[in-house]
């Protein structure tokens, strides 16, 4: 049984405690189908995520199976499922991958045999079958909402919990949902409640909660709504509430509370006494002895590791866009480097081991060094700061979007027993693929139409750190921020702002210089790659840049650091709930 006490949920606004949810009391027997219904704004969808456990209670206690959850920790990822409004799965897989994924992501299976009896069994249980090789983006409403249901029943939940499930739906689609809703509640004793907005269908529920500003207004069999609220209809029960307080609705309801139970309890037994209830013998008595039942177990780390990695690459090829996108940057910035890398490949003519005897050809000799040194050290330098800014550009289009853009998705696999650990490795080991072939092909197509002047393996590396660094710096925006825009807009700030402030173009005062330059990676990775070039070419650049480079081992131990920094601040953004 799952029973809540004086439950509470405040949040502070204005220097001012609000109650969201306030004191609820409530008994659900296993078995059980529940709507959970009022105005919008009630607090139906707080209450629901105070039972999962996604909001603290601010008071009262939760107890599950006599166990106080507030006190002896939350439920097992396999114990409770949560279905919310959104849609849980990605467009361009299939009903089967998608089922799939979140069996291997939430359960351990002995084998191939079980794994696919029990996708098998949920696709059937939820009426999916027939279309399990459809992809996710061509799905109706309903169709979508079934597969909500079958991702969570993978783990075959004690408790199911849905948030607004039947919303945006045909009558004919909202009653199929319900009535699947009520197939599942009978089944091993589960416990299903469902928020909704909608008050149809409402005789296939065994029991009616009516919140009204946070509070229980009723809870009681659906057939005794109508007579409990004085109104002829059911549709009149919203406005019925509007005329009084919430407190005193809650009021009213104390005194009644006690005899509606009875009532729930009499038909329960009814049910239970004309076969239309099966519950295991585990469910019916509540004895001491009983054996509690064999809890799911979650796939170790390395299985939802691989899990992900592959549903991953999966979904990147079969999203043309990407992939044609990622094509396109890897063949067009190259060649834009090319264009301009003809001028960093000119002579410079070297001064003469023995002196003029006429001054004018000396100054002349000088002018001709000078001037050779101007145009190669300017050409070479800006073609690096090229690759640079076009590398960090790459780096930001393939992370900025990456966590921020599946977020509701992450947390609600999260909430499954998703471990943030695997989930980050999997981004990284994806993401590293992108960063090395982009790199190295940026590195070796533009020295096959024009050699590096220096050690080109030091510049390669340069260029795999540069991208490596904005990638992981724009993959930890991606999972600190709420929304895929946010990150995508402070990204593509973050790379704008890389060369002005490497002083590549203009030297930056002193002042500003030395707390701007920790964090610009573009300096580093261009100030490594200078590093490298040929003494002659390296002095032709430093002869027309006013900003002083690094020693190349800063430079390496400098753009590790960012990566290190950008990963753990990746991994602080994955592990922070950010449930909407």
């Amino acid at each position: 049984m799952l029973e809540l006490q004086e439950v509470s949920f405040t949040i502070r606004k204005d220097g001012e405690d609000i109650p969201l949810v306030d004191r609820v009391s409530i008994r659900v027997p296993k078995g059980h189908f529940m709507a959970i219904v009022g105005p919008s704004g009630c607090g139906k969808t707080t209450l629901l995520k105070t039972i999962a456990g996604l909001n603290p209670e601010s008071g009262g206690s939760l107890f599950w199976d006599s166990r106080d959850l507030s006190k002896e920790g939350d439920f097992s990822p396999s114990e409770i499922g949560y279905v919310p409004q959104f849609s849980i799965a990605y467009d361009p897989l299939t009903v089967d991958e998608s089922v799939e994924a979140a069996t291997r992501l939430r359960v351990r299976s002995r084998d191939t045999a079980e794994l696919d009896h029990r996708i098998d069994s949920v696709l059937e249980e939820t009426g999916l079958s027939p279309i399990s090789d459809r992809q996710v983006k061509v799905l109706s409403g309903g169709q979508k909402r079934r597969l909500g249901l079958a991702m969570e029943l993978v783990s075959d939940p004690k408790i199911l919990l849905c948030d607004e499930v039947t919303s945006g739906l045909d009558p004919r689609s909202e009653r199929e949902i319900v009535r699947l809703l009520h197939d599942l509640s009978r089944k091993d004793g589960r416990i299903v409640m469902s928020v909704t907005h909608s008050l149809a269908h409402l005789e296939l529920y065994d029991s009616i909660l009516v919140l009204h500003e946070g509070r229980v207004a009723f809870h009681g069999p659906p057939e005794r709504l109508t007579h409990y609220f004085s109104v002829g209809d059911t549709e009149e029960v919203y406005p019925r509430l509007a005329t009084q307080p919430s407190e005193r609705w809650h009021a009213s309801w104390q005194k009644h509370r006690e005899s509606y139970q009875k009532m729930m309890d009499k038909s329960r037994e009814l049910l239970i006494s004309s076969g239309s209830l099966h519950l295991p013998a585990t469910v019916e008595t509540d004895s001491a002895d009983k054996k509690p039942d064999a809890a799911v177990r979650l796939p170790g780390f390395f299985s939802q590791f691989a899990t992900l990695l592959s549903r991953r690459w999966r979904i990147f090829f079969r999203d043309r866009g990407q992939v044609f996108l990622q094509l396109a940057i890897i063949i067009c910035f190259p060649l834009l480097v090319t264009i301009f890398s003809k001028k960093a490949s000119g002579p410079i003519r070297n001064f003469s081991d023995t002196r003029q005897s006429n001054v004018m050809l000396e100054i002349q000799e000088q002018q001709n060094v000078r001037s050779d040194q101007a145009k190669v050290g300017s050409a070479v330098s800006g073609i690096i700061m090229f690759q640079v800014v076009l590398l960090s550009l790459m780096g930001s289009n393939n992370s900025a979007r990456e966590i921020a853009g599946e977020r509701p998705i992450y947390e609600k696999e999260k909430f499954g027993g998703l471990r943030p650990s695997a989930y980050l490795a999997s981004k990284i080991a994806f993401l590293a693929c992108l960063v090395i072939g982009q790199s190295l092909w940026m590195a070796f197509f533009v020295n096959s139409l024009g050699s590096f002047r220096g050690n080109f393996i030091e510049h390669a590396g340069f260029l795999l750190l540069i991208n490596a660094a904005m990638t992981a710096i724009c993959l930890a925006i991606s999972s600190l921020m709420r929304t895929a825009e946010q990150a995508s807009l402070l990204s593509i700030y973050l790379v704008g702002f890389q060369l002005p402030l490497s002083g590549a173009v203009l030297a930056l005062p002193d002042s500003v210089e030395m707390f701007t330059r920790p964090f610009i990676s573009a300096y580093w990775a261009w100030s490594g790659s200078v590093e490298a070039l040929q003494t002659q070419v390296h002095d032709a650049v430093k002869s027309v840049i006013d900003t002083s480079l690094s020693a190349q081992s800063a430079c390496l131990y400098t753009l590790g650091a960012h990566i290190l920094v950008a990963v753990i601040a990746a991994w602080a953004g994955v592990r922070r709930p950010q449930w909407d």
